[in-house]
């Protein structure tokens, strides 16, 4: 049997394929499933680090200042996502708090934190502590951050409350809309990148 030392496994219906050098924008994918084996890195590192350290900016932003302000007869009430959180677990409805609470600062903010004490160290071509274990962490947090859908269901709300009373958007919601934007990029990173980064470049391929 012929050994295959740079060997990859597809996730999608574990066919074995010896790893290939790749072109710059180039992507392998699976000739039985169609599932992507993998890609090109490119500079993906150097791009990915401004980008997470401008969605911590946002992220700060979103949490600290007020998401809308709502006007009724001279009366005015303002709320942060920190707020929110406290109101939905004093009513009575501590899981949707635990939820919201999870997926909209826990996740995002531990992915992000963890994606820049990655990347600083490795964009000067050193490996941080941790790294092995950072790095399954990201992955496994990844599909939890819900951004975007909590950002989807303020939407939804700011219309609803508008026929009832003046809505102002605050700080907060321009911040989270930013940083959806940011996330989406962010996101896009491929955390096996940082073992490709970690080891020898593959052969064929540059650094």
């Amino acid at each position: 049997m012929k050994e295959v030392p740079e060997a990859i496994i597809c996730e999608g219906c574990d066919a074995v394929y010896e790893r290939k050098p790749l072109r710059r924008r180039q992507v392998a994918r699976c000739g039985r499933c169609g599932t992507e084996l993998d890609r090109h890195a490119g500079d993906q590192a150097a791009r990915v680090l401004p980008l997470t350290v401008a969605s911590l900016i946002l992220f700060a932003i979103a949490n600290l200042f007020p998401i809308v302000e709502i006007q009724v007869k001279g009366l005015h009430s303002q709320t942060t996502l920190a707020g929110a959180v406290v109101a939905l677990s004093t009513e009575g409805m501590s899981l949707v708090a635990l939820l919201v609470l999870a997926t909209t600062i826990l996740f995002p903010l531990a992915q992000l934190c963890i994606l820049f004490y990655l990347l600083v160290p490795m964009a000067r071509e050193r490996q941080p502590a941790g790294f092995g274990v950072l790095v399954r962490i990201l992955q496994v947090v990844r599909p939890w951050g819900m951004v975007e859908v909590f950002l989807l269901g303020v939407l939804v709300a700011i219309v609803k409350l508008s026929s009832l009373a003046q809505v102002v958007a605050g700080p907060a919601l321009w911040a989270f809309m930013g940083l959806t934007v940011l996330l989406t990029s962010v996101l896009s990173f491929n955390p096996r990148t940082f073992w490709e980064m970690a080891v020898e470049p593959r052969p064929g391929q540059k650094p």
